[in-house]
This record gives C-alpha cells, sequence and structure tokens, in this order.
C-alpha cells in the first residue's frame, strides 16, 4: 500500500543533505564546543558557522540568533524574559497563538502579573488590527505584542511587516512564532522591525529538537536556561552540535529552493482546492484559504455525514497521514482552539492537510479519490 504524508505542518522529511552534514559531527568531531582542545575548537566553528549563515539569510547579526531546543522553547524564552527582564506589563495576543505563546502568556499572567488583551477575530480567521492600534495607543504601559506569522492550524497569514511598524510606532516589543514560515518565506529583519522570531528545523525538512530564537540586538535578555555560558552566556546548556549545523544546513537549502519550492507547492494547494470543490458538494475551507494564506497548509471543513467521526482514522488506515489540527500537543484529543475560536460548526469533519517540496500531484489526487470513498460518493471508473 503506498503511503502519502500530508501532515507537513507537524514535521517534515529530513532532507538526505542534511543527514549528510550531520553525520561527520556524530562519528568523528564529536568535541564539546566548550573545550579549548583541537576537538572542541573544531566543533565550536561547525556551531559558529551555523549561526553566521543563519544570521546572513535574515539579515541579521550572529549575536542575534539564539540556538534552543526548537520553536516552543524560543516562544517561551521571547514572552516570558520579556516580563522578566524587559518591564513588559501588558501582553497583546490573539486566541489563535500556538499553546507554546497561550501557555507562556498564562504562565506570565502568574509569575510576573501581567494584563493581556486577546484581539478579536474576524469569521474568516484573520485578527482585527485596527482593535490592535487602539489598545496600543490606550497607554502607556510597557507592551509586547504576540502574534503568530502564520497559523498552524488554518494557514492564515499575519501582515507581520505592518504589525512589526505598528508596534515601533507605539513603542511596543513585538514577538512573533515564524515557527511555520521560516524556510518558507524570506525574513529580512532590516526591513521588518520585529523583535523576537522563533524558529524549528524540523518544519523544513531539518532535525528534530532544535530551532533558534532571533533576538534584536540591545534586547538584553538573562538566561532562560541556566548552567553555562553557552550561547554567549545566553542558554545555559551543552550545544546540541549536530542538531544546529542540520539546522544551518536545512535553512541554506530552504532558502536556495525557496522559489522553487513555493511555486511547486502553491499549486498542489490550489489543485486540491479546485478538486475538492468539484468532486465533493458541500465542501468548504477554514480560514483563508484562497487569500492570504500560508502556501503549505489547507484546513478542509466536510460536511456531515455519518462518517465524520472516523475521516482520520479511515484516511490512516488508507496509507494517509493528515491531521485534525495542530499535532503539537501529544496526542491530546481536544478539540482544536482555533476552530472553536473560528465558530466553526462542530458537526462537521475538518481535517488540515500540508504539503511539502515532496508532495505529488498524483499522491493529491489518490488522497481525493480516498476521501470520496470514505465519504460515500460513488467513485467512476
Amino acid at each position: 500500500m503506498k503511503k502519502i504524508y500530508l501532515d507537513n505542518a507537524a514535521t517534515t522529511a529530513m532532507d538526505p543533505l542534511v543527514l549528510e552534514a550531520m553525520l561527520p559531527l556524530m562519528k568523528e568531531d564529536f568535541g564539546n564546543p566548550s573545550s579549548t582542545h583541537s576537538f572542541g575548537r573544531k566543533t565550536r566553528s561547525a556551531i559558529e558557522a551555523a549561526r553566521k549563515s543563519i544570521a546572513a539569510l535574515l539579515n541579521a547579526s550572529p549575536g542575534e540568533i539564539i540556538f534552543t531546543s526548537g520553536g516552543t522553547e524560543a516562544d517561551n524564552t521571547a514572552i516570558l524574559c520579556s516580563c522578566r527582564d524587559l518591564g513588559v506589563k501588558h501582553i497583546i495576543s490573539s486566541p489563535l497563538e500556538h499553546h507554546a505563546v497561550l501557555h507562556s502568556i498564562e504562565e506570565a499572567e502568574k509569575a510576573y502579573g501581567v494584563k493581556v488583551t486577546w484581539l478579536n477575530v474576524k469569521g474568516n480567521g484573520h485578527l482585527d488590527l485596527e482593535q490592535l492600534e487602539q489598545v496600543l495607543a490606550a497607554d502607556e504601559e510597557k507592551k509586547l505584542v504576540s502574534l503568530m506569522h502564520a497559523n498552524n492550524e488554518i494557514g492564515n497569514l499575519l501582515p507581520i511587516k505592518k504589525v512589526a511598524e505598528m508596534c515601533k510606532q507605539y513603542q511596543a516589543l513585538f514577538h512573533s512564532d515564524t515557527v511555520q514560515t521560516m524556510g518558507h518565506y524570506p525574513i529580512d529583519t532590516k526591513v521588518i522591525p520585529v523583535d523576537f522570531l522563533a524558529c524549528g528545523a524540523h518544519k523544513f525538512h531539518g532535525p528534530k529538537g532544535v530551532g533558534f530564537l532571533f533576538r534584536r540586538e540591545g534586547l538584553k535578555l538573562e538566561p532562560f536556561v541556566h548552567g553555562g555560558a553557552q550561547e554567549r552566556g545566553h542558554r545555559g546548556g551543552t550545544e546540541n552540535l549536530y542538531g544546529i549545523v542540520g539546522l544551518g544546513k536545512a535553512f541554506e537549502i530552504a532558502h536556495s529552493e525557496m522559489q522553487e519550492h513555493m511555486d511547486h507547492i502553491s499549486g498542489l494547494k490550489r489543485f486540491m482546492i479546485e478538486r475538492l470543490k468539484a468532486e465533493i458538494p458541500g465542501v468548504q475551507f477554514n480560514g483563508d484559504a484562497e487569500g492570504s494564506s500560508l502556501y503549505t497548509v489547507l484546513n478542509v471543513s466536510f460536511p456531515p455525514n455519518e462518517k465524520s467521526d472516523m475521516m482520520l482514522f479511515s484516511l490512516d488506515i488508507a496509507g494517509i497521514a493528515a491531521s485534525g489540527g495542530s499535532a503539537c500537543s501529544s496526542g491530546s484529543n481536544k478539540g482544536s482552539h482555533v476552530l472553536g475560536a473560528l465558530g466553526v460548526d462542530p458537526t462537521r469533519s475538518n481535517i488540515r492537510f500540508s504539503f511539502s517540496k515532496y508532495t505529488t500531484k498524483e499522491e493529491i489526487e489518490h488522497t481525493i479519490e480516498i476521501l470520496k470513498q470514505t465519504i460515500g460518493i460513488v467513485v467512476a471508473h
């Protein structure tokens, strides 16, 4: 049975060239980067080369890149350290954020007593940016705006440059969870005046368990993880050496092939939308799927039927991997907080399909045939 993977928003397959770059660090070049002998100097050099490469692709300085265990740690660090070290008293965010952000904000409320304002969500999943400006202008408290660049469940894109400039105008810090867009869109930190960006390597064909936090130069944060002077004093602990090298390589590959992959994957998304409209009566799409939306994600709402509860299971049995929402919640069966905030009809089956450079048109066609069979639409032969 042919296996089809359409859950790339959860994680992507590692690029063979990334593994090739990592293997020497696993086998021969195993020195501790904090050691001063030649073994350590060689691995320290590999880490700094990755940092320099990533910084160049973001038009940032190497000192603005802090390696982390992934996007979740980067989000936690940006939010909690902004409250602890930078005097933030008021956080502005949205109910659509990833739990790495939502739970960090809850912790900031408990630990630092910050005030939180939740932005209103429009019917198409976009945020009320007029409300954002009103809240920013309303008081002179030190504020942090935390809004994701692209939603991991419905794919809606935030006009990140516009929001960054608005935050700068009102002297608010701006953190954006860019886990779904790093490696998929060019981000120029000199053009977009954002203060914090989060990245996880496994979203663009890199290894799991590694990422980075971009922290704007001049923002002085105390370590979030204590225990050593690694990461220029910003994060204690022996570095994930081969993970960092793999992250650097994956980031380079993603940027070198970005337009090609954007064209390929956007075409697949458009093809799937048109085929679903033609083949499945009553199909809908959550969020702004055909507007300002992440090209790798399509959240589909299927009409109610007696098999609605079994659709994901049926796809899995047929060898097709997809998601009912976010896959970053350790197997939780709780309903999607994103779809709940949008007021999506709970009687409909909602499935997120997400694509990568390895996805093919033939896989999309086969998936649609399986969906038709699952729903009970007669397939003509």
